[in-house]
This record gives C-alpha cells, sequence and structure tokens, in this order.
C-alpha cells in the first residue's frame, strides 16, 4: 500500500466520527433520491403496463338515456377506434355487519364475458353467470367489509330490493382510485364499485336496448380533443353531460397529480441534503489541511507533487461520499420499497413491479461526488499551493481587536469563559455564520415535514367547521321537486334542511375552461356557506356566480369579468354570467351562485339534488335507517364519515412520508452541530489544554466549547423556523391541484417539536464532545508541534 493511502486510512480513522456523520448526511440525500425516483419510476411503469394489459379507455361521455344504435354513429367518428357502450347505475347497499349507508356505483358487463375496454383483474372468482343477480366486487371495498366470493349483500336496485352474491373480487384501471361522485378521498366502507351483467342491469333501470354511458379509444395520430368535441355533438341530444378524455378523469387525473407532486419532492429534498453534505465537507477538509500544513511541508518536500497531494484530500472526500451513496442506494431501495407497499394500499394494481434503474443509482452517484468535489475545490486547491517552506511555518497570527461586548463596556456582565466565547464568535463569522446556516438548515427541513400535520386541521376545522356545517348530505338519484325537502324536514330528529342543487356546467373564459358542477344554494344558507379569505361568510348574490380562489386562477377571471356557462345537462343552454365575487375552498373546485337562478338557468323548475340535514344525534341512526329505504335516494354522506375517512388516508399516507422526512431533517441536524463541535475541538485542543493546565476545570472547559455550540444552536433557530416557513410556502405552491389547495398553516407545535429535534441533537453531540475533552492528553496536546 502506498504511503498516502495509509496517510488516508490513518485520517480516516482519527475523524470517523466526522467522516460518519457526513455519510450519514449524504446518504439522506441519496436515499431521499434513490427512493422517490424508484418509486416514481415503479408507479409510472406499472400505470402504463396495467392501462395497456387492461386496456384503459382515452374518452369517456355519459348521457341520461341514447338507444344502442348511436354507438354506430360513433363508430363513424374520425379518429375513433373502438367504441362500447355501457350502463352505469348508482344503488344502496345493506351489508352484512355495517348499520352505516353504502352508497355504490354498479358498472355493466357484457353479457357472460369481459368487456373490450376496462378490463377487470379478477383476484378471485370469476365473472358473473350471465342473467343472474350476481355481481364482481371492487376489491378494496371487499377488504374493508371482509366479504369473498359467496357472500351475499342486499341492494336497492332502481327502488328495488334485490339480494347479490358477490362471484369474484377485482380491479379496474378506471377505479384505481375508488372515490365516491363529489367526494374528495376514498371512502371504502361507504363507497363501492360493483360489476353486474348488462342482460340483468340493463332492464332493471330501463336500460334495455340503450346505454347512458359510453368509452372510447382513438386511432393513432388522432386529436383527443377533436374526437371529444365531435362525440359531445352526437350525444348532446340525448342529455350528453359532456364527453372528456383521459386526462380529466377521476383517476387518473388524481395519481398523475401524485406523480408531479413526487417528483417536486424528489428534486428538492436531495438538492438540500447534497447542499448540506458539500458546505460540511468544505468545513473538515479546510480545517483538515489547515491542521496538517506541516505534514503537507513534509510531503512536498520530500518530492510528492501538488497533483498527488490534491488527489490525496481528493480521495479523502471521495471515500466520505462514496459510502453515504452506498448506504443511501441501499437504504432509498429499501424506503423505496416501503413507499411502494404504501401506494399500493391507496392505489389498486394488481401488482407494483418495484424497479431501480441503473441510472437513477449512476446519478446519485454522480450527484453525489460532484457535490462532494465542488464543496472542497476550494480547500484542496489551498492545500496544493501551499509552498514547502510556507507550510512548516505555523499560520501568521490573527489579527484581533476588542469584540463588540468590549466596545461597548459590557465585559463586565460576564465572566471570563463567557467572554471567550463571544470573543470566538465574532472573531471567525464567516465560520459562526456557515454553522448557524447549516443548523437551519435541518431545522427549516423539519419545520418543511411537519407542518402537514397543521395544514390538515386547519383545512379540516374550516371546511368542515365553518364552510360545511351538516351532519347528513343527502343525495338524489335525479333532480326532484323541492317538496322533498320538506318532507324530509318533517322527519323527527331532523334539526334543519337545506336545499341544495348541483348542475354540471363548462366554465369558458376566453381560450380557458373548467368542467365542473355549479352549485345552487339559498341566499340565507346556513349549512352550506361560501366563505372568504377572512373565513368570513360570502352573502349570495341574486344574479352572477362566486367562483373559488383557485377556479378563478384557473379561468383567470375576476369581480366583475363575464364568463359564459353552458350546462351540460337539460336545456344544454349558454349564457353570458358576472363573476360576483371570489370566495375560499380548499377541497375542489367551487362555483356557486342563487338557487333560484340556477334552477332558471338549468330550465328544469324549481328541482334540488338533494338536501343537507342538521340532525340530533339521537335520531341520527333512525333517520338514516329511514332515509336508507327511500328509493329515490343516491347517497348518504355523514360529515364525520368523511373527516374519518380523510384522517385515515392522511396518517397512513402523509404521516409516512413527514416521518421520513424528520428522520432525515434529524440527520442533516445532527451531522452539522457534531462537525462543527468535533472542528472546533480539533481546533482548539491546544487552549483547552492549556486552560486546564492554568486551573480551569472540566466543567469551565466543556462550557467554553459547548456554550459557543448551543449560542450557535440558538441563533440558528429562529433561521431555521424562518427558512422552514419559507420553505413550506413554496411546497404550498409547488403541490397546488385542482383536487386540493394546502392552507399555509404553522402551529407553534411544529416549531417546538423542530426545536426539540435539534436541541437533542445538540445534547447528543455535546455528550459525545464531553467524553472527548474529558479524555484530552494534556501532555500530549502541549507538546510542541513545530
Amino acid at each position: 500500500m502506498r504511503a498516502l493511502d495509509r496517510k488516508l486510512l490513518r485520517d480516516l480513522a482519527q475523524m470517523r466520527g466526522q467522516a460518519i456523520a457526513i455519510a450519514f448526511v449524504v446518504a439522506a440525500g441519496v436515499a431521499s433520491w434513490v427512493s422517490m425516483a424508484s418509486i416514481m419510476d415503479s408507479l409510472q411503469g406499472t400505470l402504463a403496463g396495467y392501462y395497456r394489459a387492461y386496456r384503459f379507455a382515452d374518452g369517456f361521455a355519459t348521457v341520461r338515456r341514447a338507444p344502442e344504435r348511436i354507438a354506430d354513429r360513433l363508430r363513424e367518428v374520425p379518429g375513433v377506434a373502438h367504441v362500447e357502450t355501457r350502463v352505469i347505475a348508482s344503488a344502496n347497499l345493506d351489508v352484512r355487519g355495517f348499520d352505516e349507508p353504502v352508497t355504490s356505483v354498479i358498472v355493466s358487463l357484457p353479457d357472460g364475458g369481459q368487456p373490450e375496454l376496462n378490463r377487470l383483474f379478477v383476484r378471485s372468482g370469476r365473472l358473473p353467470a350471465p342473467r343472474s343477480d350476481e355481481v364482481v366486487l371492487n376489491e378494496v371495498f371487499a377488504e374493508a367489509h371482509d366479504l369473498v366470493p359467496g357472500d351475499s349483500i342486499r341492494a336497492i336496485v332502481n327502488g328495488r330490493h334485490r339480494v347479490l352474491t358477490v362471484s369474484g373480487i377485482a380491479l379496474s384501471p378506471e377505479y384505481l382510485m375508488q372515490i365516491q361522485p363529489g367526494a374528495f378521498f376514498p371512502d371504502p366502507e361507504r363507497f363501492g364499485v360493483l360489476w353486474m351483467d348488462r342482460a340483468v342491469l340493463g332492464p332493471a333501470y330501463d336500460m334495455d336496448g340503450a346505454f347512458n354511458d359510453v368509452v372510447f379509444t382513438v386511432a393513432p395520430g388522432a386529436r383527443i380533443a377533436d374526437v371529444v368535441e365531435r362525440v359531445d355533438a352526437i350525444l348532446r341530444p340525448y342529455g350528453g353531460r359532456g364527453a372528456y378524455g383521459r386526462e380529466d378523469h377521476p383517476s387518473h387525473s388524481l395519481i398523475h397529480e401524485e406523480f408531479r407532486q413526487l417528483e417536486t419532492t424528489s428534486t428538492v429534498l436531495p438538492a438540500v441534503f447534497l447542499a448540506v453534505a458539500a458546505f460540511l465537507l468544505n468545513i473538515v477538509v479546510s480545517r483538515t489541511v489547515a491542521l496538517q500544513r506541516e505534514q503537507i511541508a513534509v510531503l512536498k518536500a520530500f518530492g510528492y507533487s501538488n497533483r498527488a497531494v490534491g488527489v490525496h484530500y481528493l480521495k479523502l472526500v471521495l471515500v466520505i461520499a462514496l459510502v453515504g451513496a452506498v448506504l443511501g442506494t441501499g437504504f432509498g431501495i429499501w424506503a423505496g420499497a416501503a413507499l411502494g407497499d404504501v401506494y399500493l394500499r391507496f392505489y389498486r394494481f394488481p401488482s407494483l413491479d418495484y424497479v431501480l434503474r441503473p441510472s437513477v443509482a449512476l446519478l446519485a452517484v454522480a450527484f453525489t461526488t460532484g457535490a462532494a468535489l465542488l464543496g472542497v475545490h476550494r480547500a484542496v486547491r489551498g492545500a496544493v499551493r501551499l509552498a514547502p517552506a510556507e507550510a512548516m511555518r505555523p499560520p501568521a497570527p490573527a489579527v484581533y481587536r476588542p469584540t463588540l461586548v468590549e466596545r461597548l463596556g459590557l465585559q463586565r456582565f460576564f465572566d471570563q469563559p463567557t467572554r471567550m466565547i463571544m470573543r470566538n464568535l465574532e472573531r471567525q463569522p464567516v465560520k459562526s455564520m456557515l454553522t448557524v446556516f447549516g443548523i437551519a438548515a435541518g431545522c427549516a427541513l423539519l419545520v418543511m415535514g411537519l407542518f402537514f400535520t397543521d395544514a390538515f386541521d386547519y383545512l379540516i376545522r374550516v371546511q368542515y367547521g365553518i364552510a360545511q356545517r351538516e351532519d347528513l348530505a343527502v343525495t338524489f338519484i335525479e333532480p326532484t321537486s323541492t317538496s322533498a325537502v320538506l318532507e324530509l324536514a318533517s322527519l323527527p330528529g331532523v334539526l334543519h334542511a337545506e336545499p341544495m342543487r348541483s348542475v354540471p356546467v363548462r366554465l369558458r373564459n376566453g381560450h380557458r375552461e373548467e368542467t365542473i358542477a355549479l352549485q345552487g344554494i339559498p341566499p340565507d344558507a346556513y349549512l352550506q356557506r361560501v366563505i372568504d379569505s377572512e373565513l368570513q361568510p360570502v352573502t349570495i348574490p341574486g344574479s352572477g356566480v362566486l367562483l373559488t380562489s383557485r377556479l378563478g386562477e384557473l379561468l383567470d377571471a375576476r369581480p366583475g369579468d363575464r364568463i359564459e356557462v353552458e350546462v351540460l345537462e337539460g336545456s344544454r343552454s349558454r349564457t353570458l354570467l358576472t363573476v360576483a365575487g371570489l370566495g375560499e375552498q380548499f377541497l375542489g373546485l367551487g362555483a356557486y351562485m342563487n338557487l333560484r337562478e340556477l334552477n332558471r338557468l338549468a330550465g328544469n323548475g324549481q328541482a334540488v339534488s338533494g338536501a343537507l340535514l342538521m340532525v340530533d344525534d339521537d335520531y341520527r341512526a333512525e333517520i338514516t335507517r329511514r332515509l336508507r329505504d327511500r328509493p329515490r335516494v343516491a347517497a348518504i354522506t355523514a360529515q364525520d364519515e368523511a373527516i374519518a375517512a380523510m384522517r385515515n388516508i392522511f396518517e397512513s399516507n402523509m404521516l409516512v412520508m413527514t416521518a421520513i422526512l424528520s428522520l432525515f431533517a434529524g440527520i442533516i441536524a445532527f451531522g452539522v452541530i457534531y462537525n462543527s463541535a468535533r472542528i472546533s475541538l480539533s481546533e482548539r485542543d491546544r487552549e483547552l489544554a492549556s486552560l486546564r493546565v492554568l486551573g480551569f476545570r472540566r466543567g469551565e472547559v466543556a462550557y467554553i466549547l459547548l456554550g459557543e455550540l448551543a449560542l450557535l444552536v440558538l441563533l440558528a433557530l429562529p433561521s431555521g423556523f424562518l427558512l422552514g416557513a419559507l420553505g413550506a410556502g413554496a411546497l404550498v405552491e409547488s403541490l397546488q391541484s385542482d383536487t386540493y389547495q394546502i392552507p399555509l398553516v404553522l402551529e407553534r407545535g411544529t416549531f417546538a417539536m423542530a426545536a426539540v429535534v435539534v436541541l437533542g441533537s445538540a445534547a447528543a453531540s455535546a455528550l459525545i464532545l464531553v467524553r472527548r475533552l474529558n479524555a484530552l492528553d494534556l501532555v500530549g496536546v502541549l507538546k510542541t508541534r513545530e
């Protein structure tokens, strides 16, 4: 082994604590990159393969009722490759052992077989027998209720009670996320997807020889927008509600939104970790070069070239970086597989093919070594440029002057050790500021990870405590007379009933357009309110439309602007409405107008789509039972159950990411603090040993070193809080979507938890340093080095 390589091993052994800490910081950055990049590749590859194998449709359209012969006209549309008509209906279910209301969507299957598009992956059992009351259940719904092939469930199918037998459990690319229409999060206990033979389902809903849903694929080279427009024109006379492409499909758009957010996170986090690692390596190598001036001089005097000396220190850096890269890659693979299990519970694929492309691992190593070499470039260049004669001499003493405390005459208020701490910090401002910044970066990452809990709690509090205050939301199968609301209000235990109307519309402002459900609410609404940025109710105007701020942003519409509203059912009318104002809404996109005006716009009299109920808790079970037995009720949504479902999803997904982020941030905080303290000890071991010889006690010497560390940590905390708040704001902007808008809310508990982790890292570093201080060899340290 060459002499310089032996020296390299001795240097690594001597600084093993610092090297390990830096390697862990590097590993955290590499692990975050490898885990998120690999799971992103795995999800995208699995999704594309699933769509391809099970023929997920390119376009979708819903109608009120169209004769089957219209399918032939759709097949003649230029650009259409394949068309398949279906019957889709809603039904209330009575599941054994579950007393709460359960709603479902039943999708027809071609007689005796698989559909051509959106094919089923049958996990267990089989498809329904032709012309039977057998159904296939979506897997997530079956798991939520422990249903297996052979079990039976009771259903109200178009007002008639039927007993359905489970023939199989399946998955569909159309329902990767099983979300009830109008909801924002899955609730598999209270909403399910079923598949049934069309020969049975069609006649049950007066769809014999007709259809109310169609899916299609487009030919290669065809523009989906043109095809959708032509399909929509054909279906419009039959109550078409607007055709749309795959990108607007609820399940598909949600998973791609998740991909976009994952891509953002996988870019930001590794960059932060590797920047901190480069910073730490620069400090360590700079201090090592300063402490080894005499050794560098001897090496050059013995004939070692500048290149050999430079390569020696680069090897030191590369060993630490590569060890971190290897550890990080291994941990990243494990974390990626763990994230895959989380996503597999959320997005229902038949299986997740976890893959780690070699390029991902190679990029991780390349970024790591690049960041490390960039970080130490200046320090290594300084080592190379040291002339032997100059390096033989100790560095020139620094030019000192009285500190700020001394210039202000305040030194008498501090004891000697405290004044030494202040002098050292003020006389090395760059080093102190860099250390503060490094600690603040770890603190900021903690704040950015923990703030999601604050944001979620605030979202729930505002959305379901101020804006939506109903206990139960009842949705009818189709718009019905307002007398239905009066009937519900007369039920025992109903304290207040409020009508609501939902009409699918397409909003246009210039070239921008959005398809949403326009909500009609009474001007004196009590249970459903539009709120402004100050969380105050916004008055529903007599005319015009209220938009949520996010929808206004997407349409580039402001109060006073006129936008086109195209009704996608009934009259299919188009009209211009004035934007009366903007409101705030965290879940989904919203547009609201006066109930009477919306009914006039829709052109079908004073109708309602459902009702919001405030009920007495003592009567709730009875009210729910009576509502479930009503054939015209399509869905019953309990607010507390919706909140519970949201919390369950948040805790099983977001908290996993938060825990990983907090772990990595803790590693950064510990790495920066420990390395700063170790370097300070290496630089000042002679000084501290001299103080011991002069009579300072161990505690006083430890106070000088640890007091400096404590002061830096305390200075870093406010900076970390500020950086964390700014980072959280940037995350909020990058993660905004049409599905939800994350509020920027930071509670005191988040800052307190971040401070606890940073202070805990500082305490752990202090314990290690105290042990080294107590083991300081006073005689050896004081020997002349020259």
